[in-house]
């Protein structure tokens, strides 16, 4: 039986202004880094109107335990609490989605313990959820409210066995050369260190020309095969943000929610 959490209706301070959670603007690019770290793990990500937000889980004692390292696990901290139970009731109250008529959330897991073992300990907490779960078939993706997407370590051979399934595969750059279905690994990520130099600092100047060639083909591939794209490790920066914008990446990282959240909705006007 799912425990409903409720959704805390305040008031939130952005910056200097006050807003009320029901004005925020939800923004599709905007992806909490270990969001999990932050004050408030989910709800502070929601505040902001981000749309993705990542948890790290280990599978302890059978537990799915949301933390970045081992040590750091606690037995209260579970996915199941921090976020698929709290999304759940704010699914209910906003009429079936987790911003009111806005897009669905993507809830990233990154498996840090065993692949095979953690998701299937994984699937059956999922079928809980399955309200407000988006289905992925073979041939077809059934959109909801939250679209689970599994990185790190990664179960391939068993969520390719599935005919469907709630949760999909977070690929890298070489899975744009498979053939494997949108409806399996729907997006790509990849580090921004292994495949560019440019860091985006104060001395560095502007992306060079043929890096900006190779990040628009790479955006230009995924698109073309239905998937969308994300670089981690990438300049977490006004620099990097406007790079990531104007080349339609579509899930930029960082560990800032305030300050994407403010380039976002002022189109980069700091």
């Amino acid at each position: 039986m799912i425990k409903f959490v409720p959704l805390v209706l305040g008031l939130l301070t952005v910056g200097c202004a006050t807003v009320s959670p029901t004005a925020v603007r939800p923004l599709p690019q905007a992806h909490a880094h270990n969001d999990y770290e932050h004050q408030r793990p989910l709800f502070d990500a929601l505040e902001q109107g981000f749309c993705s937000v990542e948890a790290d889980v280990w599978l302890v004692n059978g537990q799915l335990l949301v933390a970045h390292d081992l040590k750091d696990a606690r037995p209260e901290r579970t996915l199941e609490k921090l976020y698929l139970a709290p999304l759940t009731s704010r699914v209910a109250q906003n009429g079936g989605r987790v911003f009111r008529d806005g897009p669905p959330l993507t809830l990233l897991v990154d498996i840090k313990s065993d692949a095979t073992n953690t998701y299937l300990a994984l699937r059956p907490i999922l079928q809980r959820y399955a309200a407000i779960l988006t289905k992925f078939h073979r041939d077809r993706t059934e959109t909801n409210a939250v679209t689970v997407i599994l990185s790190g370590n990664r179960p391939r051979g068993l969520l390719t066995a599935e005919s469907s399934r709630l949760a999909a595969y977070d690929g890298r750059l070489n899975d744009l050369q498979s053939e494997d279905s949108p409806h399996l690994i729907p997006l790509v990520s990849d580090n921004w260190s292994r495949h560019f130099t440019w860091r985006g600092g104060a001395g560095d100047g502007p992306l060079p020309d043929a890096e900006r060639r190779k990040l628009k083909d790479h955006v230009q591939n995924a698109h073309q095969q239905g998937r969308r794209i994300r670089w981690w490790g990438a300049p977490d920066n006004a620099a990097g943000w406007k790079v990531m914008a104007d080349e339609s990446v579509d899930l930029i990282n960082t560990d800032n929610l305030p300050g994407l959240r403010s380039f976002l909705t002022t189109g980069g006007r700091q």
